[in-house]
């Protein structure tokens, strides 16, 4: 009898040893909200780039090897205070830049190239652009058939 009782125990130890292996969550799945702050002026900066950027049909989808991105590029009034917005933060991080004859401006410093970097660009006079990656995943490499 007891040797009824310990087969199924063992097949059972077995699976749930499986289930707990490495490839699985350590506990069980939170689908609860996010929290969220109220925006700061600096999401405002986004906001209304992403907005202009909808509104103008000037976004496109980018991709390199293992990264699928949404960008986002505005430019006017938008562009203007996204980076005049940089100006604080560029210094601190040493993410301004000359390049073409444009001066950049970007959220962090340039490692390699702009793939994946929210930056925004003046010529000095009243021509300001940016462009703002959301990092969206594979979902859009796939076929929307």
């Amino acid at each position: 009898m007891i040797r009824n009782i310990s087969v199924p125990l063992v097949v059972l130890s077995a699976l749930s040893a499986c289930a707990t292996g490495p490839d699985a969550p350590a506990g069980l799945r939170d689908y609860s909200a996010i929290a969220t702050l109220p925006p700061s002026p600096r999401a405002r900066l986004y906001a209304d780039c992403v907005a202009a950027s909808v509104a103008a049909g000037t976004y496109a989808h980018a991709q390199n090897h293992d990264t699928d991105m949404v960008v986002f590029t505005c430019d006017g009034r938008p562009a203007r205070a996204f980076y005049e917005g940089l100006a604080e933060r560029s210094a601190a991080v040493g993410s301004q830049f000359v390049h073409d004859g444009r001066t950049w401006r970007s959220t962090n410093r340039v490692e390699r190239d702009l793939f994946g970097v929210d930056v925004c660009s003046t010529d000095g006079t009243a021509d300001f652009r940016c462009s703002i990656s959301l990092n969206a995943g594979p979902f859009l490499r796939e076929s929307a058939d």
